[in-house]
């Protein structure tokens, strides 16, 4: 789009062969932040396309973690597709795949192929479990592997069965690793002059989130238990319920307890054994959770956000979507921008998190229709 700066990544060019939302949720990050991201998708397309809701008969998900991309149909069990491919490879700088560790091997398109055809490039790839070990060979999706990183085991009531964060964490943790190895594996190269291959896992990169839960057990040798909505090393640290909603109190700073304890009318308590270290307080949070919310319940959100803005004790709201975007931080950080589809029309999607001043990162272009590009790209190619 005129007028958007150059990227930090201006001049990087991606081959994007991955479906579903990890992979292309890497790539869809670095074309945020400037690279030439070029989505290659079978003729069926990548199968999030057919996920609902649609806008103009584009599926909504695939649009947004797709832009910032161009795209092309290439069947890569067809020879002439193939040598396409190949001339692509010649002036890419990384390739992305997310399929079962083997399929590009067996496809011809493994590391030792690639590196041999163009030594600079780098391979990033993502797959349920990893190249190696005896999980190897299953596929694996986020469901799956929220369930075997330990992140179903402590989430939900403290007596409810394992519960399922509908955030898509593995995916999207698994495509910020992924991110973070192709930038370190660029950087590398710069004193080598060779790429190398980045791979990760959804399981390692949502086992990795659980640092509390890890910490935990290494210290003590016992499963985490599942806490429902307290913290494990903080209290008062979770979600009250006011007057007419829900609000939440991080106030396990000793500075913010005490101003938390006066705000209710019971300065003492700041005092009290049970209370009066934090360690103290994640001990007996149930008692002083119940006692906190005796008192919260009697005051509306907007009378405690201003009470507790005014002392400094970080809280806020739970908000709804709707409200999420249109709050006006979210707004005043542009976490909600506009991009024109070639056939959904004028379409809102997510902004770029990271704030570079030099080099911004931006939604440039929206995703591509299925094979949008490809007498653009092939004339590229040939």
């Amino acid at each position: 789009m005129a007028g958007l700066a150059a990227g930090a990544l201006d001049g990087i060019v991606v081959l994007d062969l991955t479906t579903h939302l990890s992979g292309p949720f890497c790539g869809m990050q670095l074309g945020d932040l400037g690279a030439d991201v070029i989505k290659i998708e079978s003729p069926q397309g990548d199968p999030m396309r057919g996920a609902p809701p649609f806008v103009g008969g584009e599926g909504a998900p695939f649009m947004l973690w797709n832009r910032n991309k161009r795209g092309i149909q290439l069947d890569l069990k067809n020879a002439d597709d193939v040598a396409r491919f190949w001339e692509l490879v010649d002036g890419a700088d990384v390739v992305l795949e997310n399929f079962r560790p083997g399929v590009m091997k067996r496809l011809g398109l493994g590391w030792e192929a690639l590196h041999a055809r163009n030594p600079r490039l780098v391979l990033g790839s993502i797959s349920g479990f990893g190249q190696t070990g005896p999980y190897a060979g299953r596929g694996g999706f986020d469901l799956m592997v929220q369930a075997m990183s330990g992140l179903m085991s402590v989430t939900g009531p403290k007596d409810g069965p394992p519960y399922r964060i509908p955030l898509a964490v593995s995916d999207v943790g698994a495509g910020l690793y992924l991110t973070i190895g192709v930038l370190a594996a660029l950087r590398a190269r710069e004193q080598t002059g060779e790429g190398q291959w980045v791979e990760t896992s959804l399981l390692e990169a949502t086992v990795s989130l659980g640092v509390y839960e890890a910490a935990n057990y290494f210290a003590t040798g016992e499963r985490p238990e599942k806490l429902g909505q307290a913290h494990r090393g903080s209290s008062p640290y979770q979600v009250f319920q006011t007057e007419d909603g829900w609000l939440t109190i991080g106030g396990a700073q000793q500075n913010f307890f005490r101003k938390l304890c006066a705000m209710i009318g019971k300065p003492e308590l700041a005092d009290d054994p049970r209370f009066k270290a934090n360690a103290d307080r994640v001990r007996n949070n149930e008692v002083l959770v119940d006692l906190l919310q005796a008192e919260v319940r009697k005051r509306s959100t907007a009378d405690w956000m201003a009470a507790l803005e005014a002392e400094g004790i970080p809280a806020g709201p739970v908000l709804h979507h709707d409200e999420v975007f249109a709050d006006p931080q979210i707004r005043a950080r542009d976490m909600v921008v506009e991009v024109e589809h070639a056939r959904a029309g004028r379409q809102r999607t997510l902004g770029v998190p990271l704030k570079l001043s030099a080099t911004p990162g931006a939604v440039r272009r929206p995703a591509p229709t299925l094979g949008q590009h490809d007498r653009e790209i092939g004339r590229k190619a040939d």
